[in-house]
């Protein structure tokens, strides 16, 4: 059996598939702290004859295989997480191979694989909801730096007349302080979900994501740029997104037709599971 562990700052989705990556059981855990939380887990995984696990988590974390500190979360704002052993913990509990990353990375590599970048090199995958994050596949491989990218944290252009406060306790205009879910509650006084069509709310929106994403196809040139996450549950707003990203970008750089090239994840929100599983499986594959 292969599991996997999409460790979310709201919730962990714990699932086991068999080897053909068909899905045996996935279960909800809500991320509370690290001693119940990771009980649930464990309780769940300890039913099954477990072979190799995939672990994409929230963050920051520790990449660095050559850090004392690698596979910690590191400086999270969930403060019970700050440097917990995540990885160590799981390799404590079960001899298996363990492959390791970051939330979005195992949703970008599902899409790589599976979903709306099948067949494509370079993929850029982001996620909107309580955060923003972001993970890119280069050539068919995981990018990482001296660690993984915090695309959610780039900066942008405030409007004049928003009068929203930046939710990111390090900057007063980087896109997740401006454009994640909590920013939208906070400027609005309402969830997304409940300001339906309200095309005042949408537009700022997609302007703030739209400004992003000009920045991330003039650093990285993608071959697509996939938008998942709860926010994007919004129905106008990909199209939104598409219109003020052509408006920003105004020709500069030739990217694809513009409904190929800013798309929702093919595998919804299933991305970040089959990545974990993807990646245990090649685990295996590598022995």
């Amino acid at each position: 059996m292969l599991a996997a562990i999409e460790a979310g700052g709201t919730k962990f989705v714990c699932t086991v598939s068999d080897a053909e990556l068909t899905i045996v059981e996935s279960i909800k855990i809500n991320t509370s702290n690290p001693k119940q939380t990771m009980g649930q887990v464990f309780e769940f995984f300890d039913k099954y004859p477990i072979k190799a696990i995939g672990i994409g988590s929230f963050g920051p974390i520790d990449v660095n295989s050559r850090s004392k500190t690698y596979g910690n979360i590191t400086t999270t704002p969930k403060v019970a997480w700050r440097d917990y052993p995540l990885l160590n913990q799981v390799k404590e509990r079960y001899a298996v191979p363990i492959a390791f990353t970051t939330d979005v990375n195992s949703s970008a590599y599902g899409e790589y694989k599976l979903g709306a970048g099948r067949g494509l090199e370079n993929i850029l995958y982001l996620t909107i909801g309580t955060g923003i994050g972001g993970g890119y596949i280069s050539h068919g491989q995981v990018y990482s730096g001296v660690s993984h990218p915090e695309m959610g944290h780039i900066l942008i252009q405030k409007e004049k007349d928003d009068e929203g406060q930046s939710m990111c306790p390090f900057h007063e205009n980087c896109v997740e302080g401006l454009a994640a879910g909590p920013a939208i509650e906070n400027r609005w006084g309402q969830k997304g979900i409940e300001l339906g069509q309200n095309a005042q709310v949408w537009k700022l929106e997609a302007n703030y994501l739209a400004q992003a994403l000009v920045t991330y196809t003039v650093s990285l040139r993608p071959d697509i740029i996939i938008l998942g996450g709860g926010v994007m549950h919004q129905p106008s707003l990909l199209g939104l997104i598409q219109e003020e990203f052509q408006r920003l970008l105004n020709g500069y750089v030739e990217i694809p037709a513009l409904k190929s090239y800013i798309v929702k994840p093919v595998l919804g929100d299933l991305a970040g599971t089959m990545g974990c599983l993807l990646l245990a499986q090649e685990q295996l594959q590598d022995l």
